[in-house]
């Protein structure tokens, strides 16, 4: 076959799981930068709140994009192994914790990457991004 159908994340889904990913990390009290990409890890959507740490803007998308390019929750390999992946692919590689794949039908449709806060608060504001994609999906159905 030369052609196949793809399920890919568009800007609408992207912008309901940075909004309820915001929203969290406001209830939370947890300033964060929260990037979401599709799945080729191109830029969809990006927020840097009041307060958050500067540098964690480019953590963030770095963390999106390896969780989609590794279809895998960051962090997850060991340190030493991260940095240099990380040097090969020109910093586009994040081995911290804080990016998920948005996984739709078994299909890895996205990515966000979320940092500022621990480990913990990034993943949490994460998972409640994505759960809001997959609510807005089922009422869809």
């Amino acid at each position: 076959m030369y052609v196949k159908k793809i399920l890919d994340l568009s800007i609408a889904g992207a912008r309901v799981v940075l909004r309820a990913a915001i929203a969290h990390a406001e209830t939370m009290g947890v300033p964060q930068c929260v990037a979401i990409v599709d799945r080729g890890g191109n830029l969809l959507a990006f927020e840097r709140m009041e307060g958050a740490k500067l540098l964690s803007q480019h953590s963030a998308m770095q963390k999106a994009i390896t969780a989609a390019s590794h279809r895998t929750q960051t962090g997850t390999l060991p340190a030493e192994l991260g940095v240099g992946i990380a040097l090969a692919t020109g910093l586009r590689y994040a081995p911290i914790a804080g990016g998920l794949p948005i996984t739709i039908d078994g299909e890895v449709v996205g990515a966000i990457g979320v940092g500022s806060g621990s480990d913990e608060e990034d993943i949490e504001v994460a998972q409640v991004g994505i759960e809001a994609l997959k609510a807005v999906l089922a009422e869809a159905e």
